[in-house]
């Protein structure tokens, strides 16, 4: 099942768990608006190359719309879609005054040049700066796109309508980016996973934890989580995966790959097959990579007692039931990822203000929009009698429901 028909199933089960009317139910699944438009750049060889752009405007009931912005061959107006509609939710789980969009372009980063990038980036933004906006939809980083990017739309956009650093988040530091925006996604997993541990009598200090990418989000998650006890025992990437029983030694790892180093060959640990990640023996599972990796083929040999989905939609509807049999925890990705847009929204707050916070501030307040929707889950989770990924649904769902019927838009 692609991202799309499972986002919808969710989506559907949430609104028959809450009664929703149909009609309304329809709207809030139509998205608001879809872009596609041909990015034709000159290559650094003097040729002509043309890239497809994306970018779905999910819903704006509850405020602007937000997503990232992804550069990956894989980039598909379904995908796209997807991802933009998890954002609706994701914001509303989250308490953050937005709406969802996602937005990419179909191409390989790593085979264009820096200058390359940079035509291909300020090309998308002149075909698609007159649909976002500080108040309308705010892009942010994504996979194969990071700070970089992020300077160059703002660039670009501001030659139309102004300085306006609050058009984008996820931007460098020197022109208005937050403190602790880098580390929020893997931050925000961490708390995410102490408030599941303590639900259940434990904590992060003790318990052993399997990652499954170590890009952005993995590596900042094994920092924190080896930071506070925890025992990362397996970890694999592109390039391999690895594993130690009695903990892997994250900041050598971290070191090792800063100076470009490949996973497979990092002396503190043994190589394993990557297809044995998923499935290892531990207490957590944490997958950050690419959508889709639980299946019906390999659910039924997960061993861990929980699962952090840090990666979007790593679940596929069939390998959730399997593991709501078999006892596993998932905690979904709609509220266990949310750490970045939270800090994105700080950030944006920041621009508009034009008053900066120090990191302690950043953290102090992810952590309390963190603990603040879990609760607001759990309880979701009592009154509708289901799993934490309903929970979270329900949760979403009913808050952008809501915000439609108060706006009139229901009709």
């Amino acid at each position: 099942m692609n991202a799309l028909a499972a986002t919808s199933r969710n989506f559907r089960q949430a609104a028959r768990l809450l009664g929703l009317d149909s009609k309304l139910e329809k709207s809030l699944l139509i998205p608001f608006r879809e872009i596609k438009v041909e990015c034709t750049i000159p290559k650094d060889d003097g040729t002509l190359a043309s890239f497809v752009g994306f970018r779905v405007q999910h819903d704006n009931a509850r405020g602007p719309m937000k997503g990232g912005i992804r550069y990956h061959p894989e980039v598909d107006p379904d995908e796209v879609n997807a991802l933009a509609q998890l954002m609706t939710w994701k914001t509303a789980v989250a308490a953050v005054p937005y709406g969802g969009a996602k937005g990419g372009i179909g191409c390989s980063p790593d085979e264009l040049s820096r200058s390359e990038l940079e035509r291909l980036t300020r090309v998308f933004t002149q075909k698609i700066h007159d649909l976002i906006g500080t108040h309308t939809d705010i892009p942010a980083p994504d996979m194969g796109t990071n700070a970089q990017t992020m300077a160059w739309i703002f660039d670009e956009y501001s030659k139309f309508h102004g300085h306006s650093p609050a058009v984008v988040t996820g931007k460098p530091i020197d022109l208005g980016g937050s403190l602790g925006r880098d580390a929020a996604t893997g931050r925000g997993v961490m708390y995410a996973t102490e408030a599941l541990l303590a639900e259940y009598g434990k904590s992060i200090s003790g318990s052993t934890f399997v990652i499954q990418g170590f890009g952005n989000v993995g590596s900042w998650a094994a920092q924190l989580i080896h930071e506070k006890g925890g025992k990362v025992i397996a970890l694999g990437d592109v390039t391999g995966s690895i594993r130690n029983m009695a903990g892997v030694d994250i900041p050598a790892l971290m070191k090792h790959r800063n100076e470009g180093g490949h996973m497979k060959d990092f002396h503190g640990a043994e190589v394993i097959d990557s297809a044995e990640l998923l499935v290892h023996e531990c207490d957590v599972l944490i997958p950050c990579a690419l959508g889709g990796v639980l299946s019906r083929e390999n659910a039924p040999d997960v061993k861990a007692k929980f699962i952090i989905e840090a990666a979007n939609h790593p679940t596929d509807p069939e390998a959730d039931e399997i593991l709501t049999k078999k006892g596993v925890i998932v905690l979904p990705d709609i509220y266990a990822n949310s750490g970045g847009v939270i800090v994105s929204y700080f950030e944006w707050v920041q621009n508009i203000q034009g008053f900066m916070w120090d990191e302690e501030k950043v953290n102090m307040e992810l952590h309390k929009y963190m603990n603040s929707a879990f609760q607001h889950l759990k309880a979701m989770c009592k009154t509708h009698d289901c799993n934490l990924r309903m929970g979270a649904f329900t949760l979403g769902v009913n808050r952008v429901a809501r915000a439609t019927l108060l706006r009139g838009w229901e009709a």
